[in-house]
This record gives C-alpha cells, sequence and structure tokens, in this order.
C-alpha cells in the first residue's frame, strides 16, 4: 500500500473507534443531568441512585473519549501535514474554540460536579452537571463546523501567492448551511445512542428485578428501572423523529452540493429522471454497470433531493465525473461506490434496532406493566451497540462519499479553495506510517477491552444502595436530604482512576 493508503487506514481507524465513543457522551450528559433534575425536583431516592449510576457510565466514556480524541488533532500535523497548510488558518479556528471554550467547559464543570456532591448545595451541584451538558454539545457544534468546511468551505479565500486558504469570516464559517444542517442530526443520533443506551440497561435490569424472589427487588424493577426505562424510550422516540427531518435537510444539500456523494449512495451510474431508491442490490458498485437492483422504492430519491414525488434529474456516477475532468482536470473523481453505497443503508438499517426496543418496550410497559419476559432482556442487550454501529456507518458515509477531496470544492464559492486527499498527506516513509498504524490499532484495541470491561462492571454491579439515613435534619450541601458523606469516596475513587 502507499503513504496514502496507509494514512487513510490509520485516521479511519482511529476517527471511527473515537466516534463510537463521542455519541453517547453527547447524549448521556443531558440524561443524566435529567435524572438528577428530577431527583432535586421530587427528591426521591431512585433518581438518585441513577444519577449515580449512569454517571459513573458517563465518566468511563468521557474518560476514554478523551484519551482517544486527542490523537485525532495530533494526526493532522503528522499524517496530514499539507492539509494542515492548506487550511490550518481556517480549520483551526473552530478547533482553537472547541478547546479553549467547550472542553475548558466541560473540563471544569465535570470536576466540580465529580467532587462537588457534598461541598455544594444541590442547585450548584445540578448546574454543574447541566453546564458539562451544555459543553459536550458545544464541542459537538465546533467539530461539526470544523468538518462542515471540508464538505463545503466558506467563510475563506483562496491566496494564491502563499499557495493557502484565509479565513475571511469566522462567523460564515460557524454558520455554514451544511453546519446548521449536520449538527442536529449528529446530536439527534447522539441522542438516540443514549437513550437506547438507557432504555437497554434499564430494560435487563428491569427483567432480572422483576423474576427476583425478593420484594425489594421487584419495588426497584417497578419504580427505578420502569422511570428510567421509559425516559430513555421517550428519548429515543424524538431522537427518531429528529432523525429523519434533519437527514431529509441534509439529503436537500448534499444533492446541491456534492452531486457525486447523492449518486455513489445509489450507484447511480448515468443520469436519470426519477430513479428509484434501491433498498437491496447485487453487483460490484465500483462497476456500477453489473448493479442489479433488486427491491426498489419509487420516488423516495426525488423527494430526498428535492422535496418533490417525481420530475427531479439526478446526476449520474460517469456522467459526474467526465464533467469534473473537464473542470478539474484528469484524475479519479469517483469514491468507493461499494462502502458509500452499503454505509448509507447500514446507517438506516440499524437504527432500526431502537425503534424495535422502543416499540417492544412501550408495549410491556404500559399502563404501570412491568415485563418479566426473558426475550425483552435479550432486546434490550442486543439493541444497545445498533445506534453505536449507525453512527458510526453514517460517519464513513459522509467520510467516504466526499473522496477524492479533502477539501470538496464549493459549487458558488471559490473555486481554487479544494484539495484531494492525495494533495493533502505528509510526505513520509510508507514504514514510518505502517508503524504509527501497528501503534495506534494496537493501543485502541486495548482501550477498547479497557471500556467494555469497566462499563460491563459496572453496569451488572448495578447502583448503589441507598445509604442509611442519619437521625439529623436535611442535608442542603448537595447531598441526598439526611445522607451523610460515606457515600462520596465512590464517585471520586472512581474519578481517580482517570
Amino acid at each position: 500500500m502507499s503513504v496514502l493508503d496507509i494514512s487513510r487506514w490509520q485516521f479511519g481507524i482511529t476517527t471511527v473507534y473515537h466516534f463510537v465513543l463521542v455519541p453517547l457522551t453527547i447524549g448521556l450528559a443531558p440524561l443524566v443531568a435529567g435524572m438528577q433534575t428530577a431527583w432535586v425536583i421530587t427528591g426521591k431516592d431512585h433518581w438518585y441512585r441513577l444519577t449515580k449510576f449512569f454517571g459513573k457510565l458517563f465518566l468511563i466514556n468521557f474518560a476514554l473519549g478523551v484519551a482517544t480524541g486527542i490523537v485525532q488533532e495530533f494526526q493532522f500535523g503528522m499524517n496530514w501535514s499539507e492539509y494542515s497548510r492548506f487550511v490550518g488558518d481556517v480549520f483551526g479556528a473552530p478547533l482553537a474554540l472547541e478547546a479553549l471554550v467547550a472542553f475548558f467547559l466541560e473540563s471544569t464543570f465535570i470536576g466540580l460536579w465529580i467532587f462537588g456532591w457534598t461541598r455544594l448545595p444541590k442547585l450548584l451541584h445540578l448546574g454543574a452537571i447541566w453546564m458539562v451538558a451544555i459543553g459536550v454539545n458545544a464541542s459537538a457544534y465546533f467539530i461539526v463546523a470544523a468538518n462542515s468546511f471540508m464538505q463545503h468551505p466558506v467563510g475563506a479565500r483562496y491566496n494564491p501567492e502563499r499557495g493557502r486558504a484565509e479565513l475571511t469570516s469566522i462567523w460564515e464559517v460557524l454558520t455554514n448551511n451544511t453546519t446548521l444542517a449536520a449538527f442536529p442530526h449528529v446530536v439527534a443520533g447522539a441522542f438516540l445512542t443514549a437513550g437506547t443506551f438507557v432504555a437497554g440497561i434499564a430494560g435487563w435490569w428491569m427483567v432480572r428485578n422483576a423474576r427476583s424472589s425478593d420484594p425489594a427487588k421487584v419495588a426497584e424493577a417497578r419504580t427505578m428501572w420502569r422511570s428510567s426505562g421509559r425516559m430513555g424510550m421517550w428519548v429515543i422516540v424524538v431522537s427518531g423523529i429528529a432523525l429523519v427531518l434533519s437527514g431529509d435537510i441534509q439529503g436537500k444539500l448534499m444533492f446541491e452540493q456534492q452531486p457525486m456523494k447523492m449518486a455513489s449512495a445509489e450507484s447511480l451510474c448515468h443520469t436519470a429522471t426519477d430513479p428509484q431508491f434501491s433498498v437491496l442490490t447485487v453487483g460490484t458498485h465500483n462497476n456500477c454497470d453489473s448493479v442489479t437492483h433488486v427491491i426498489e422504492v419509487p420516488y423516495a430519491l426525488s423527494y430526498l433531493a428535492e422535496g418533490q414525488f417525481g420530475d427531479v434529474t439526478l446526476e449520474g456516477v460517469q456522467d459526474l465525473q467526465q464533467a469534473y475532468i473537464e473542470k478539474f482536470g484528469p484524475g479519479d473523481y469517483r469514491p468507493n461506490l461499494f462502502v458509500t453505497y452499503w454505509s448509507f443503508r447500514a446507517m438506516i438499517g440499524l437504527a432500526a434496532g431502537s425503534m424495535l426496543l422502543v416499540l417492544a418496550g412501550l408495549w410491556v410497559t404500559r399502563r404501570g406493566r412491568v415485563p418479566d419476559q426473558r426475550w425483552y432482556s435479550w432486546l434490550s442487550l442486543l439493541a444497545i451497540p445498533t445506534p453505536f454501529l449507525a453512527n458510526s456507518a453514517g460517519w464513513v458515509f459522509t467520510e467516504m462519499g466526499r473522496q477524492p477531496w479533502v477539501v470538496v470544492p464549493n459549487p458558488t464559492g471559490d473555486p481554487a479553495l479544494r484539495m484531494t486527499v492525495q494533495q493533502g498527506v505528509s510526505d513520509h516513509s510508507a514504514g514510518t506510517v505502517i508503524t504509527s498504524l501497528v501503534v495506534f490499532t494496537l493501543l485502541y484495541g486495548v482501550l477498547a477491552l479497557v471500556w467494555f470491561y469497566l462499563m460491563r462492571r459496572y453496569v451488572i454491579a448495578g447502583p448503589e444502595e441507598p445509604p442509611v439515613r442519619k437521625p439529623s435534619g436535611p442535608d442542603d450541601t448537595g447531598g441526598p436530604g439526611e445522607r451523610g458523606r460515606a457515600e462520596e469516596p465512590a464517585v471520586e475513587q472512581l474519578s481517580f482512576a482517570y
């Protein structure tokens, strides 16, 4: 393999693994804040225990997300130095804001939340976790803004004397219409992930406790696990609707800004009017004339592209390839059609796992019911990884579909603001990049095992038992009412582990 191929594999492996952790962090922080809010308002023990329980899982995920994310920014300089030189003036601005504003907000208030259970008043402590939730979502916005510049460069001009892009308006970069469409989609996917995570774990515990002979466990199934499970289910419903709406907006922008990605998502070889959306195909795709469409849905592509049923013309891959050669010079401007086609369908299909869980869950928990069927326990566990995989598939589609561009030409912007992946790679030897690829892959593999071990350990351990109440009056320092300080070390010891 060439240096380009190895560098792409390295960045792809590290990015996909990091992005497995990101959606859960973005979505789970507000859910934990919601649980703590419910405890502060109602004073019910089960919301306090759920806050501590899912708070631990959030901390584990957050810590591993930070560890794997640091490498990403270094790779821009190590493996993609020509890209960094070309767009560093623009690309670095939202990344700097992410570090200075969002990450500072996250790291400061997460410390206050971890160590403030018995040191801060309840409302201030509650405010800390809400600030963390705001911080992680602000972080996502700045990252999406940086990525959206690669998909649709705005707010910059090309300086021919220096041979690089120069920032002209940070406001245009941050309000890029691609950013405004992508951010709600990313956040909706994150809430789908977190909602499924909470509903899946709650469903497993609900069945486990409902089948217990211990009356206290049965009561926990009804109060604690049913409450958190239905909370997660309604988050799935709302985020699922948001995903559909934001995805529709993104599809229409993609039709305008990246017609090659649109055509590749369908393996549409030749320009056609009202082509049908294929659910299933047979063929190699990269030789798209050999693809046979087995199951098709009429007018779906027309609506996705322009919001109307019929009378819509979509340009095909082969015709766009010829047009790009005439416009940009010789080269292959087609992405990998097989990956683009199937990652798009995997993104949609895997989200069905969450939908199946919510349909079954709302039914078996209706009218105060608590399920004890083993099939629901297994469904809850099997549904948990599906939104993680769907988010990863969506990210693969977004990035692979813009190939061979690392900065996609803006159809209505400065035509010189463009760069191919080949032009952006660093001038390293293949041996150097292979070494870093092997090291990072092994390191991330170990971190994946650590993440899974810790998450499994604390999920199986379950929430802490309610602490013994002191005979004195209520405690207004942020602890759970009349509780003593004996409960504090559990969260603090967890934090010191990272």
